[in-house]
């Protein structure tokens, strides 16, 4: 895929969560939003606050890789390494697997209130505004080193690509979550 399509459909796909938080998740009730089903799991803003954790460290090391000069966006396809397939594969949504997060990403038992949403909104901005950077660049060339451990690094469009399908993958965590916390509401009989 080409580092326009590639940009196009990352933004796409970062709109959309934006819509989903918009819509589905901000009119919710704060009982709802830290509802949990099972003491084990994570409620509406606790997977939200992972994702924030998350673009606290990944907006900043994007828009550090987009400041230095490279090469200007090439028309070649994206690549990918054997790191970057292996991390795309893990948080892809479809992935069922659980995957054990890393202590100071996991925000179970956290206090959490509605400016986890409103972060959450502005780091999705945030991204958009990146993305259009990025699609002046060499995503193949400039590298952003991995979170839980900086001496790997992944390629640019590889980081992009990970941040965007590890979002939808909590973004719908988030939503089956809310569902559950509505279909468990108490009915009030009058």
């Amino acid at each position: 895929m080409t580092t326009n399509a590639f940009i196009q459909q990352l933004q796409a796909a970062v709109r959309r969560l934006q819509t989903v938080v918009e819509t589905e998740l901000q009119p919710l009730s704060n009982e709802a939003l830290n509802f949990k089903a099972r003491p084990d799991s994570w409620s509406v803003l606790e997977c939200l606050e992972h994702l924030n954790r998350y673009s606290r460290y990944y907006n900043p090391a994007f828009a550090k890789a987009l400041q230095s000069v490279g090469r200007p966006a090439s028309v070649a396809d994206i690549g990918y390494s054997w790191l970057g397939r292996k991390s795309l594969d893990i948080v892809r949504p479809g992935n069922g697997k659980p995957s054990k997060t890393v202590k100071h990403m996991n925000p179970a038992g956290s206090q959490l209130g509605r400016t986890v949403l409103n972060e959450f909104l502005l780091n999705q901005r945030e991204l958009l505004r990146l993305l259009d950077q990025a699609a002046a660049t060499d995503l193949n060339r400039k590298v952003v080193p991995v979170e839980f451990f900086r001496l790997l690094k992944l390629r640019l469009g590889e980081a992009l690509e990970f941040v965007v399908l590890h979002e939808t993958r909590h973004v719908q965590q988030a939503q089956r979550a809310a569902q559950l916390a509505q279909a468990t509401a108490p009915v009030l009989v009058v």
